[in-house]
């Protein structure tokens, strides 16, 4: 592997860990502000700002617990998952096809859970968590570096003129552009649904 090539992977799984420690520390909180609310229903949380950036008020809600228990667990569970693997690869280690096709897999799990609580917050229940916000977007992050990475490696056995057009996109950052293009039509969203109430 070339050394442009392996500082280039380097960067990509150095993201990933950065995306998901920050993605842990997330879920640590919710969890514990969740448990905190569980034993003071009434409490006013570190991350409750005003009206619409209220975690209380998310937590509160059946959303936040889909799966019959706080959502900011899977988190716990996934996330150093996603460390180890980050820093296995800086270590050294070199993962399998499959392997990273799963990978692949589960970032995508998260990006729909993620998006789908996101519009869920903004669209039904009218509240933002802001912990989540960095949940969503480090998700993101996390699925397109892992997508790169995974595109650039060929993990998914595309033809070779197929594997080609896709290398002189990626060369031109163009999956950074759609990604940063998407975020901030996310932004959007969320201002022009809550306008100043989102400062009130």
């Amino acid at each position: 592997m070339a050394q442009n090539q392996t500082n280039n992977y380097n960067a990509l799984f150095t993201t990933i860990a950065v995306a998901a420690f920050v993605g842990l520390a997330a879920a640590f909180v919710l969890s514990i502000e969740k448990i905190h609310l569980l034993m003071q229903p009434d409490a006013i949380l570190s991350c409750t700002v005003n009206l619409v950036l209220n975690c209380a008020t998310v937590m509160k809600t059946w959303q936040s617990s889909l799966f019959g228990f706080p959502n900011p667990f899977i988190g716990l569970m996934a996330y150093p998952v996603v460390i180890t693997l980050a820093i296995g690869y800086l270590a050294g280690a070199r993962y399998k096809p499959w392997f990273m096709v799963g990978a692949q897999i589960g970032a995508l799990l998260g990006l729909i859970f993620a998006y789908w609580l996101f519009f869920q917050s903004v669209y039904v229940i009218e509240v933002l968590c802001p912990w989540c916000l960095f949940v969503t977007v480090v998700t993101t992050i996390i699925f397109d570096a892992f997508l790169r990475f995974n595109l650039l490696e060929n993990t998914f056995n595309l033809s070779k003129n197929t594997h080609a057009k896709i290398i002189k996109l990626l060369k031109k950052d163009y999956d950074k552009l759609i990604v940063a293009s998407w975020l901030v039509l996310m932004v959007v969203l969320v201002v022009v649904k809550f306008g100043k109430s989102l400062w009130g």
